[in-house]
């Protein structure tokens, strides 16, 4: 089966009500193109490094206008979407948010959802730190979504570290793999190709990365930049499509018989071993 996917890169601030109708005419210009699939970045609603004006702005999944906007901008293109993550409020006592990506079939409605398991705890440099774990709570699920178009495991940015995430995936049947990002410019020059092209080859599937690009502004005075450099790869581990470091839509074809055929030269899938720890 034959499909064409696109990729959208945003520039997104923190305010979620200007992002949506940018977010919603990306997903025309990419319907518009032929794309039956469409994917958006990570935190595509706000991206605020200030807890503050997130827990000013930020709404619980069934009252979120981005959510509501784009379920309803599916609905209006008959298209399948995968919303790389919202920022989400929920409930929880401590006061962490969700790190959530959603898959909207073609009606507009919610048919998986996948929090974030792994979180952006790292010291890239001296000047540059990141704890996703003080204002996001990880999840604990792995998540494949059925599409008319095969099946797909979802995971948001720093997961493309966890190889192990990715094969589970793929022996739960993930054909796709969806990899949306806000991925740090620094992390991003070094890894973010030959991290996602590795999880491509090691598994067999497309992978599907749309990120967020450029400097973000917050209201707390910080200014966060992003790597951009959206990118597909096939299950050969080839970069079928790339973006550069300007909000874009990047299209791309997907065959299932490019991933039958990495599968049948090199079927890693299958030759699993248990054996015992050193």
């Amino acid at each position: 089966m034959q499909t064409k996917a696109a990729l959208i890169q945003l520039n997104a601030s923190d305010d979620p009500v200007s992002n949506l109708p940018v977010t919603q005419g990306f997903m025309r210009e990419a319907a518009a193109g032929g794309a039956r699939f469409i994917l958006t970045p990570e935190v595509t609603n706000c991206l605020s490094s200030s807890r503050v004006h997130q827990n000013a702005v930020l709404q619980h999944q069934d009252d979120d206008l981005t959510l509501r906007g784009l379920r309803e901008t599916a609905a209006d293109l008959g298209i399948w979407l995968l919303i790389g993550s919202l920022a989400l409020k929920t409930g929880d006592a401590d006061g962490r948010f969700a790190n959530r990506s959603f898959m909207i079939g073609p009606d507009g409605g919610i048919r998986a959802w996948y929090d974030k398991i792994h979180m952006f705890d790292v010291d890239v440099s001296p000047t540059e730190t990141y704890r996703e774990s003080d204002g996001y709570r990880p999840g604990d699920r792995a998540v494949v979504a059925d599409t008319d178009f095969g099946r797909v495991g979802m995971t948001i940015c720093y997961d493309v570290r966890f190889p192990y995430l990715h094969r589970t995936l793929a022996d739960h049947g993930a054909t796709i793999l969806t990899a949306p990002a806000a991925f740090s410019p620094v992390t991003g020059a070094a890894h973010w190709e030959p991290l996602l092209r590795a999880r491509a080859i090691e598994t067999g599937c497309y992978v599907l990365a749309p990120g967020q690009c450029g400097s973000h502004d917050s209201h707390n005075g910080k200014t966060r930049k992003t790597h951009g450099h959206s990118i597909a790869i096939s299950p050969w581990g080839e970069v079928l499509a790339e973006a550069g470091d300007q909000p874009c839509v990047s299209f791309v074809d997907l065959d299932t018989s490019a991933v039958t055929e990495a599968r049948r030269k090199v079927p890693s899938l299958t030759h699993t071993r248990k054996f015992s720890g050193p």
